[in-house]
């Protein structure tokens, strides 16, 4: 009987011994891997062309840190489908840490609620690297239009219901929510206008075509400075150093209509955390960089010093915040 129990004895501490050690290999090896990450280049995925201000972003980011990584960051525009194509594409992803996406408010919060259905989960297929930019909206009108505030824009509206239009870069984009939200705040209703992109949009404003548009610094600045257009307010929280005689969408009256679109780094989900507090390391360097704070004022943004579970819980609360406005406006894109 002895000699049986022997054996058994042998036997479970063999397995012990082989068990622990692979247990023990599975947990040093993505260590190990990450200690040795990058050995090739990554891939940064943008949702929009080439010369856009995502572009822009990605490549600049990607420039700083690939230096500090020592591997090449290749950027790999993906524009279409609101930035559904993009975002595909990095939640099928390996997460190994070498495909990261460059999300959107669109991408990460507005789309699931915009479009009637989503290859992938932008809560489960992501984690939240670190945050980026945070642009505001600026409410203008044609300098010829009497409108001399925001107030002046929301009593005109209930004076005359239907009358105005408010222009936008598309359905379901961050020119169009801040218009709804406005509204939301204000109790009117302007006339929506979709266009592609922000650009023709613009244009029609100046033309006299539309009567408003709630757009990006960097589309509306220069037709402000050369008085062709008139900034009522600013959508974000502070004022724009290069507008600074124009007030927030609250000091305007309108305290809940605040918004900004943004910008931040997404991985797969499941990539080693390691790999993730490596990026939120190089980012929030690159962040405090003189010339990258130049080239997001040029933008007419601000750095989001955001990472990890305090961006994961930003980009939450916009998903809250956005899903009301979207479902209360009836927004939705083909």
């Amino acid at each position: 009987m002895t000699k049986p129990h022997f054996f058994s004895q042998r036997r479970r501490r063999i397995s012990l011994a082989i068990g622990g050690g692979l247990l023990s290999a599975l947990q040093v090896a993505p260590a190990a891997a990450a200690d040795s990450y990058p050995t090739k280049p990554i891939t940064l995925v943008v949702p929009g062309p080439a010369g856009g201000i995502t572009d822009q972003l990605g490549r600049l980011i990607a420039s700083k840190v690939g230096e500090r990584l020592g591997k090449a960051v290749i950027v790999d525009n993906r524009a279409g489908a609101g930035g559904n194509l993009a975002a595909e594409k990095v939640a099928r992803a390996e997460p190994d840490g070498y495909t990261l996406l460059m999300g959107t408010q669109g991408t990460q919060a507005t789309n699931q609620f915009l479009y009637p259905s989503l290859s992938f989960d932008p809560q489960k297929d992501f984690v939240a690297a670190h945050a980026l930019i945070s642009i505001p909206n600026i409410l203008v009108t044609n300098a010829s239009r009497p409108f001399n505030s925001a107030k002046d824009v929301a009593d005109y509206a209930r004076a005359n219901p239907g009358k105005l239009s408010v222009a936008s870069a598309g359905s379901g984009t961050g020119t169009h929510l801040a218009a709804e939200l406005f509204q939301s705040v204000a109790g009117v209703k302007l006339v929506h206008v979709p266009y592609r992109g922000s650009a023709p949009a613009i244009n029609d404003l100046l033309g006299g075509q539309v009567d408003l548009a709630f757009d990006y610094p960097v589309t509306t600045l220069g037709h402000i400075q050369a008085g062709k257009l008139r900034a009522l307010a600013v959508t974000g929280s502070s004022r724009l150093a290069s507008l600074p005689q124009v007030p927030t969408i609250a000091e305007a009256g309108f305290a809940g209509a605040e918004s900004t679109s943004w910008i931040g780094l997404f991985f797969p989900a499941r990539t080693p955390q390691a790999v993730l507090e490596r990026w939120q390391a190089e980012v929030a360097r690159a962040l405090q960089d003189p010339a990258v704070i130049d080239v997001l004022t040029l933008m007419g943004g601000t750095p989001l010093m955001l990472s990890g579970p305090k961006f994961d819980s930003f980009v939450v609360s916009e998903r809250g915040k956005w899903k009301t406005i979207i479902q209360r406006s009836g927004a939705k894109v083909d």
